[in-house]
């Protein structure tokens, strides 16, 4: 099947079936004589796969640690019970991490008045780091390099 049939197929779209391949998540499709790509049912079971582990959160390099567990028959449980556990934990880590930024905004437009007057204490809390969501120094300084590692 080609490149359009493999994506309605898989759920997963055309661009990031070529990504896949182009980081060797997927293998290399073999061409058609016309050039197009031909995938078979493995490749589209394995893209289905790659697109359920992304929607549990898992990052591209477990999920190919993920993807050679399923292919190894021989395989121990345990492997896979303590990735998905590891990754269970981050989540949870980052829900947490998520649900205090959104303590903090609620708290932050609740001071506000939200009327014509010029003074804000949103902003105020901003620029001051007033944002009280338990953000230690170690905590801020990760942060802050994260941030500067996507800028």
């Amino acid at each position: 099947m080609n490149i359009g049939h493999a994506s309605k197929a898989s759920g997963v779209s055309e661009r990031m079936i070529r990504h896949y391949e182009k980081i060797g998540l997927v293998p290399q499709a073999p061409r058609r004589d016309s050039g197009y790509r031909d995938y078979s049912d493995a490749d589209v079971n394995r893209l289905r796969f790659i697109a359920n582990a992304r929607d549990l959160g898992f990052p591209i390099e477990e999920i190919d640690t993920l993807l050679a567990l399923w292919s190894n028959t021989h395989r121990a449980s345990s492997e896979v019970k303590a990735l998905a556990l590891a990754r269970a934990e981050e989540l949870d880590r980052s829900a947490k991490a998520l649900e205090a930024m959104r303590t903090a905004l609620l708290h932050l437009a609740n001071a506000c008045h939200g009327d014509d007057r010029p003074d804000c204490p949103i902003l105020e809390g901003i620029s001051h780091g007033d944002t009280d969501i338990g953000r230690s120094t170690d905590e801020g300084a990760a942060k802050d390099s994260a941030r500067e590692r996507t800028s």
